[in-house]
């Protein structure tokens, strides 16, 4: 068989391209589940990154053992106190009926959602009040890179500085 220049341009062209396509699906795949990083948990929050005990806002503040120490004692405690809660929000989502299979019942529905509402008024004033007890721990420096983050999240402006 002879080749003459046409059929191997074609050729060429044909087998760069190829991998050019191949090159793009990769590429677009992006990076793939469970190839590095610690392995998810269980629950809403156990998604996968460093589980320091912090909350991720607090990451890069630069905070001292000393800091971290009593952070972590407020976030045990407060994990302590609200876990009836969680407890309970947990059996209530557990314990709801199918919507599908069943027949509506109103008064059941709003009582269940009236209960979880209560139980979610519950951990969010105990959360508020794990973040205050942490904002005593933080330096003035500090505070403001918090503010400064939060204003970046919500898209408004940075806070004034004092």
């Amino acid at each position: 068989m002879k080749l003459n220049w046409k059929t191997f341009v074609l050729a060429v062209s044909s087998v760069g391209a190829l991998l050019i396509m191949t090159a793009a699906v990769v590429v677009s795949q992006g990076p793939q589940q469970g190839t590095g990083g610690p392995p998810r948990g269980e629950g809403f929050r156990m998604g996968p990154g460093p589980r320091d005990g912090m909350f991720p806002m607090l990451h890069g503040l630069n905070l001292s053992d000393d800091q971290k120490a009593q952070i972590k004692t407020i976030m045990d405690n407060e994990a302590a106190n609200t876990r009836e809660l969680r407890d309970k929000l947990k059996a209530l989502h557990e314990s709801e009926s199918d919507p599908f299979s069943s027949t509506f019942n109103e008064a059941s529905v709003r009582a269940d959602a009236e209960a979880r509402a209560k139980i979610d008024i519950e951990l969010q004033v105990a959360h508020a009040r794990t973040m205050s007890q942490i904002g005593t721990i933080l330096t003035t420096e500090q505070k403001a890179q918090l503010a400064s983050r939060r204003a970046q999240f919500h898209g408004g402006p940075p806070p004034p500085q004092p």
